[in-house]
């Protein structure tokens, strides 16, 4: 599983640890992630996803997950959040 954002494509980053003595190693800065399930008005359903917890406030924000996915760019979505973004375009096209 790899440590990715499905909704922003936020993903690890390096850097250093700097010592007192202000030796540097290599280290990694991981993405807080988590997993939830976020519940689509238009299908009527939970989807469960693992996103990062800043990508979880711009959900909220934006007034939930149908209308984050449909503002979102297609290239920073992963293929399961692809999915639901256009389960929801066919959806809202029905109705």
């Amino acid at each position: 599983m790899s440590r990715v954002c499905e909704l922003t494509g936020k993903g690890p980053m390096t850097g250093n640890n700097v010592s007192h003595a202000n030796n540097k190693t290599r280290r990694r800065f991981l993405p807080n992630l988590n997993d939830v399930t976020l519940q689509s008005e238009v299908l009527g359903r939970g989807v469960k996803l693992r996103i990062s917890a800043s990508a979880l406030r711009s959900v909220d924000h934006r007034g939930g997950l149908d209308a984050y996915l449909l503002k979102a760019k297609d290239t920073e979505l992963s293929a399961n959040a692809l999915k639901v973004k256009k389960e929801i375009v066919k959806a809202q096209a029905a109705a």
